[in-house]
Parts: structure tokens; C-alpha cells; sequence
């Protein structure tokens, strides 16, 4: 079995990268400083296979003093929420912590992944969004400090496997939702669901005819783990196709709750991007894989999720 070393390890995505790797007869080390993760996400491990260091990565990560065989940097805010709360701490995870990240994986000869996102692609003008869009971002805007992160930390993941023969995944995340996101966290779905399920007025930012694509967790985390196991060095999208509108979502989400609250409209953020979808056809070509789950099917996940968090 292999040894996984998991940045952001206490976040959404990688407490269920972590069970996920666990399961699969892993050992896992998760290093996360807690700004935006929980330790509430991986209380349930007990496993004599996990090891968690409480550690801001952007800090270097020379302490860690055991060998790797896959490096995966999964820490950064990734809420509008949260990286305009902490902008400079979202380019450091993307600067510093990608390089960290990226020199632990050389010492080890370890295959590297990058977790990046569906925001490289800005405001796009290409839809659905392929791999090969170089995107639409505005480097000064407020949004620029996540965008140009990961745009940067792509960057350097490329330089690394070109000048110093590393073994690379570069992963873009499209709108990904399910148990373990924050209540606070200020995606859609998210507020919506606690908003509902609490009888408040659900917010939408903009009419509500700006599109979005969900994938739930598990999809997610399926096709992240074929990436890995995958030779594949250039960048690969994962996400789900199934596009709707935001409006959609929140009458969907206030179907499924059952409940009585208005939808009230409020003006659109800055740079907010108009259309997101994903062309997934390198993921199906070369990973063989596509979402399973129903948008309604998670969204039900979802909300029992939030019942026993509110």
C-alpha cells in the first residue's frame, strides 16, 4: 500500500479524499491549519493509518519526516466567502504552499496533484469550458486573488514536471456540493439549504439565470482517485454536465425541504462568472468516468447533511 500525503486534509474535499484513501488500505497524513477546515470533518477517522499535523503548509512543509508516494495540495479557501475574507492567505497556499507542496514531492519522488478549479476559466466565453480555454480572468478584481492562485499554482506544477522530471495531475474542480461543507461556507447550495430548512429568505445574487453545474462528493472523489492512478500530466476536468440555473437550485432546494421561504433577489458580485459547465470528454476518454449521481439524488444527501448540523 501507499503512503498519501493530503494538504487541506480537514476541508470538504480532502476529509473525503482521506476516508477514501483509508478505505482503499492507504496510510494518510492530512495537514491543515484550520482556517477554513474543521476538525469536526475528520473526527470519525480512527484508523491506525491516519496521521493528521496541524500545520499552515505555506509555511514549508520540511517538518514532515517520512517518505510519500503521492503529494496531493488540496489546501486553499475556495469559497468567494472565504478568500475574500482571507485574500493574501489564498495566494500564499497557491505560491508558497504549491511550491512546498511540489519540493516535498521531488525529495520523494512522489506523483504530485494540484487541486485546481473551473475559476482558471474567469468569466468565460467559451461554453461549455475545455481544457484547452486559456479563460477570462480579471487579475485585479476581488476575485483575482483565488482565480490567479491557482492559475499560478497550475503554473508551477508544469515547471516543475517539465525542468525536474515530476510526476504531475493537474485537477480542475467544477461546483462540487454534499455533506461536510460548512454552514457558513456561502456557496449556493449551501445557503440555500440552511436558509430553507431554517424558514430565512433564500438569497440569490444576481436573477438567478446565471448557470452553474453540480457534482456531488462522491463523483468527485471517484474520478480524483482515477486521475491520480492515471499517467495523465495535463489538465483534466471534473465536474458535472448537467447545467442549471441558479434560480432552479433554490426552487428545487425549497421543494425538497418542504419549506415556506420566499426567494428574494440581491445585486451580483463583482466578476461573478455568468455560465459554468464543463467539457468532460478527456475525463471520460481517458479516465473512463462521468458523474452517477442525480442533482436531486445529492441534493437529498445534501440536506440531511444540514438537518443534523442546524
Amino acid at each position: 500500500m501507499a503512503s498519501v500525503l493530503i494538504t487541506g486534509g480537514a476541508g470538504f474535499i480532502g476529509s473525503h479524499l482521506t476516508d477514501r484513501f483509508l478505505s482503499e488500505g492507504h496510510d494518510v497524513v492530512g495537514v491543515d491549519n484550520f482556517i477554513t477546515g474543521s476538525s469536526s470533518n475528520i473526527n470519525h477517522i480512527k484508523s491506525d493509518r491516519y496521521t493528521f499535523v496541524e500545520k499552515d503548509v505555506s509555511g514549508g512543509l520540511d517538518s514532515l519526516d517520512r517518505r510519500f508516494d503521492y503529494v496531493l495540495h488540496f489546501a486553499s479557501p475556495a469559497s468567494p466567502i472565504d478568500y475574500l475574507k482571507y485574500p493574501v492567505e489564498t495566494l500564499l497556499a497557491g505560491s508558497a504552499g504549491t511550491h512546498a507542496a511540489l519540493d516535498l514531492a521531488v525529495n520523494n519522488n512522489a506523483v504530485f496533484m494540484i487541486a485546481s478549479t473551473s475559476e482558471v476559466y474567469g468569466d468565460p466565453h467559451v461554453h461549455p469550458q475545455p481544457e484547452s480555454y486559456w479563460g477570462n480572468v480579471n487579475s485585479v478584481g476581488p476575485r483575482s486573488c483565488y482565480d490567479e492562485a491557482k492559475r499560478y499554482a497550475e503554473a508551477a506544477t508544469m515547471a516543475y514536471h517539465r525542468a525536474r522530471g515530476l510526476d504531475v495531475r493537474i485537477l480542475r474542480i467544477f461546483n462540487t456540493y454534499g455533506p461536510r461543507m460548512r454552514v457558513e461556507d456561502g456557496r449556493a447550495v449551501t445557503n440555500f439549504a440552511c436558509q430553507a430548512l431554517e424558514g430565512k429568505q433564500v438569497t440569490i445574487y444576481g436573477d438567478g439565470s446565471q448557470t452553474r453545474s453540480f457534482c456531488y462528493i462522491s463523483d468527485l472523489v471517484d474520478g480524483i482517485a482515477k486521475l491520480l492512478y492515471s499517467g495523465e500530466t495535463d489538465p483534466v476536468n471534473l465536474g458535472n454536465t448537467e447545467e442549471t440555473t441558479i434560480l432552479q437550485i433554490a426552487e428545487t432546494i425549497i421543494g425538497i425541504t418542504g419549506s415556506t421561504s420566499e426567494i428574494v433577489f440581491k445585486p451580483l458580485p463583482v466578476d461573478d462568472p455568468k455560465q459554468r459547465q464543463p467539457d468532460i470528454s478527456r475525463a471520460r476518454e481517458i479516465l473512463g468516468w462521468e458523474p452517477k449521481v442525480s442533482l436531486e439524488e445529492g441534493l437529498k444527501y445534501t440536506i440531511k447533511y444540514y438537518i443534523s448540523e442546524l
